[in-house]
């Protein structure tokens, strides 16, 4: 088989951060790297799941709702794809932060976490989530357009 394009990037080459990963068309897959490659500790499937509940339901429920694809985590545990249709880089990045900021100050019920909504209900941790978020927002403080390339 062809090998994909994510993995022809050299993981220890890189650190957490928001990167393209590729572009297709009017999709961009944005690679939100939470945990430096091949490093331990990574992320932890309750903190994982709770993160992305509240990500994806903040991002679909922002102006750019309508440009939102996917938000899904990586099986590696160490960060999530987010698939963009149509939106410039600089909207993109401020929503990402901004996404981060509402997590890390997240306050009440998880969104579609109940038996009814979630195929894993039991399988949540908030205070996890809440730390990935603070952890990412202050990587991402001054992160810019320019940082978005693999290789800087």
């Amino acid at each position: 088989m062809k090998k994909i394009k994510s993995f022809e990037i050299n993981h220890d080459k890189f650190e957490k951060g928001v990167y393209i990963s590729r572009v297709d068309g009017d999709i961009t897959t944005y690679d939100i790297r939470m945990v430096k490659p091949n490093t331990p500790p990574y992320l932890e499937n309750d903190g994982i799941h709770t993160f992305e509940h509240i990500f994806a339901t903040y991002v679909r429920n922002s102006e750019y709702s309508k440009n939102i694809i996917y938000i899904g985590p990586m099986g590696c545990r160490t960060g999530f794809y987010l698939l963009i249709r149509d939106l410039e880089h600089e909207k993109t990045l401020n929503l990402i932060k901004e996404t981060f900021h509402f997590i890390e100050n997240f306050e009440g019920n998880i969104p579609g976490a109940s038996r009814e909504e979630c195929g894993n209900y039991k399988d949540h941790n908030l205070k996890k989530a809440k730390q990935y978020a603070k952890n990412m927002a202050n990587i991402l403080e001054n992160w810019k357009v320019t940082d978005l390339e693999y290789n800087k």
